[in-house]
């Protein structure tokens, strides 16, 4: 195992050793500092002071520098462009061949400072997880945040890579217009769906999307799907990323997200009237509703198990599982059972492969194209959570063929079973199962992830800075692990985690509160909606179609908020200070949604509906963006994974909720608002007493 340090010296660029951050340097500073404070010598404020203003002078010295190579770089460029200019005017084969070649060097060289950039990122790093842990503060967070948008830092400059994409931009234009496009009028600005086949240019670009990461809609909803993605990632790790990757199969994994979304919600309008004609009471929707998240609690574990060895198969099995148990939903009506109708939906909550579909966006969509898959998985997921309702609200007609009756309630199971055959076929006719390596299934490979420490600590400088200072490299964790007898041994620091228990143990105070808000926020929308065809028919005599429209309304605001959130409010404030405002504005939607003294009216109940979920949905996405940066390393592999944990947190919120829902019912349907509403109102407040005990550790 190589300490960072002499990785460091190995991999300088000779010429450029005197620009590198000094990490040994600043490595015996630490020390120093250690030794001073524990004797007395130094004050803890005067050495963050004397810290703060020594990074200050090792990260301008690198700026500088970088600015100073890229000048160069734009200087030959200038200088390619002239000869560039006088061989359009008089063609040369030759010298054609001999111009391409010259693009190319500088592009080399522009790669050379890219690398400088990498190492310079993983160095400061290390030392700022050093500092803290030698010292049990958190300094790391602030110097980050007193720096990161300051005019006068120069900490961000290195990460904005607005001169890299000049040169970049330069290099590609210019290589383009050398290739033989006889008899082509358009230039690369007219041609943008076919870029430059050119393997340098390539390999800048996949450089620069290592060090860049966009804080926009793309990346919130990324965060939103907590999909973990390892802090470093090997270049052979990328090329088993391309190998494996089948864009027909993300479309198929994709899609089961989606269809499992609508089998959800599409019942949801029409499961009190189907209870009743069963013989049961309305307020039965809620055990007909949950029974399905009561099956996804257990299908949730041997899906993320299964996995491990395939993809093929769990899509298969969920498929079939989830045609089987809407037949048996659609049967029910006419077999008179209701018993049959809970089978079903277990059966359906037996499918939900929500666990294989994020696994495999993390383990076999190349690192480019990652966020992009990520946020199709949060869209197909609100996509199908409006489709649901409003199929339903479409599905409105009556007949019988043969000794089957088709109807409102019964329609949406034979729509859903009839899809998911179809589903079934495409997906045995198109789906690839990606090429696995013997020991990423044994999850037993320590060069697969990072420490947790290494990861949370990344994770602080990334916020601050808005974008990472390292999201992958070439680097690989072993060389990258210090020998530090204090550091945990790679054996446990790279071991999944292998029970639900072990996992728990690796949760931080603050991830458990957030995991609480999850909770929270599912529980109070799950009583939203499941409840809401019973409490509009009985205050407001609402129809089918009604209840569908306004959930599928519900459904629709989910993309629109996350653009808003994603692309603006989480730039203008901290994502702790969005978190508590939306428990507090989800505090009083449920507040306002209580009937107590006035006589219920349409107008509070889908105002207050509105600003609770809205709210809701606000806080899901920021919550499980903090989630996703700052959960352990080792949560990120194996089948206890942190999409598990956050799935099942949801899951059981779910259960509870729609067991409130049917419980509620015994005190009767006058009384069932204020019998659902009141627990969600004391799970609220306890998770806003909760994120303020630990607003300070939330980043």
């Amino acid at each position: 195992m190589v300490a960072f340090g002499k990785y460091l010296q190995r991999k300088q660029i000779e010429e450029w050793r005197g620009y590198y951050i000094n990490y040994k340097l600043m490595k015996k500073k630490v020390k120093q500092y250690a030794e001073q404070i524990q004797g007395g010598s130094q004050h803890p404020r005067h050495v963050l002071k004397d810290f703060s203003r020594m990074l200050d002078t090792q990260i301008e010295t690198t700026v500088l520098f970088m600015l100073e190579q890229q000048g160069l770089l734009a200087g030959r460029l200038a200088k390619l462009r002239e000869t560039h200019d006088a061989i359009l005017e008089q063609p040369d084969i030759s010298r054609i061949v001999e111009l391409r070649e010259a693009y190319r060097d500088v592009g080399r060289d522009l790669l050379q400072l890219l690398k400088f950039v990498e190492l310079n990122a993983v160095g400061l790093r290390k030392i700022l997880k050093k500092f803290d842990k030698r010292f049990g503060y958190r300094f790391a967070d602030y110097y980050v945040k007193t720096r990161a948008n300051h005019p006068y830092s120069q900490l961000q400059q290195v990460f904005k890579h607005v001169g890299v994409g000049a040169v970049v931009g330069a290099i590609s234009r210019n290589l383009h217009e050398l290739q033989e496009n006889e008899g082509s009028f358009y230039s690369i600005y007219d041609q943008p769906v076919l870029p430059l086949q050119d393997p340098v240019v390539e390999a800048i670009k996949t450089a620069v999307d290592k060090l860049t990461f966009s804080t926009n809609f793309l990346n919130f909803l990324a965060q939103h799907a907590l999909i973990m993605q390892d802090d470093l990632v090997t270049p052979s790790e990328d090329t088993i990323d391309e190998r494996t990757y089948h864009f027909n199969s993300l479309l198929l994994n994709l899609g089961n997200t989606f269809l499992y979304m609508v089998n959800t919600y599409i019942i949801v309008p029409t499961a009190d009237d189907y209870s009743m004609s069963l013989g049961a009471a309305a307020t039965v929707c809620g055990v007909v509703i949950g029974s399905m998240a009561v099956a996804q609690v257990f299908s949730s574990v041997y899906f993320s198990a299964w996995s491990n060895k395939s993809y093929f198969k769990p899509l298969v099995f969920s498929s079939i599982a989830l045609f089987i148990g809407n037949l048996m939903y659609a049967l029910a009506y006419d077999a008179n059972s209701i018993a049959l109708l809970l089978l079903g939906r277990l059966c359906c909550g037996l499918g939900s492969a929500r666990a294989v579909n994020r696994r495999y966006i993390s383990d076999c969509v190349p690192l480019r194209i990652r966020m992009q898959a990520s946020a199709g998985f949060v869209s197909a997921s609100a996509l199908g959570m409006a489709c649901g309702p409003a199929l339903a609200g479409l599905l409105q007609i009556k007949f019988k063929f043969y000794k089957l009756t088709f109807n409102q309630s019964t329609l949406p199971g034979w729509v859903m079973a009839v899809a998911w055959l179809f589903y079934l076929v495409w997906l045995c006719i198109s789906f690839r199962e990606p090429l696995r390596d013997t020991e990423e299934e044994e999850d037993t490979n320590p060069n697969e992830t990072t420490s947790m420490t290494d990861r949370v600590e990344s994770s602080r400088v990334e916020e601050g800075l808005r974008m990472p200072l390292l999201i992958t490299s070439g680097i690989k964790p072993e060389d990258e692990e210090e020998c530090d007898e204090s550091e945990e041994s790679p054996e446990d620091s790279h071991k999944p985690a292998n029970s639900f228990r072990s996992a728990y143990r690796l949760l931080t105070p603050s991830v458990k509160v957030q995991l609480l808000i999850y909770f929270m926020l599912k529980y109070a929308m799950e009583i939203l909606l499941s409840e809401s065809s019973v409490i509009t028919s009985y205050y407001f005599s609402w129809t089918t179609s009604s209840v569908a429209i306004f959930l599928a309304c519900l459904g629709l605001t989910v993309l629109p908020i996350n653009i808003l959130v994603g692309s603006y409010i989480s730039n203008m404030f901290e994502d702790r200070q969005i978190l508590l405002t939306s428990e507090i504005i989800v505090f009083l939607g449920i507040l306002f949604s209580f009937n107590l003294f006035v006589p219920y009216t349409v107008p509070q109940y889908v105002i207050s509906g509105l600003i609770m979920f809205v709210a809701a949905e606000v806080l899901e996405g920021v919550n499980l963006s903090l989630l996703s940066r700052v959960m352990s390393s080792r949560l990120s592999k194996g089948t206890y994974n942190g999409g598990l944990l956050s799935t099942e947190a949801g899951t059981l919120a779910r259960v509870v909720a729609d067991a409130t829902i049917t419980l509620g019912g015994y005190l009767g349907r006058g009384h069932l608002l204020n019998a659902t509403l009141l627990p969600s109102l004391v799970i609220c407040i306890g998770s806003i007493v909760a994120t303020c005990c630990t607003y300070n550790s939330l980043y």
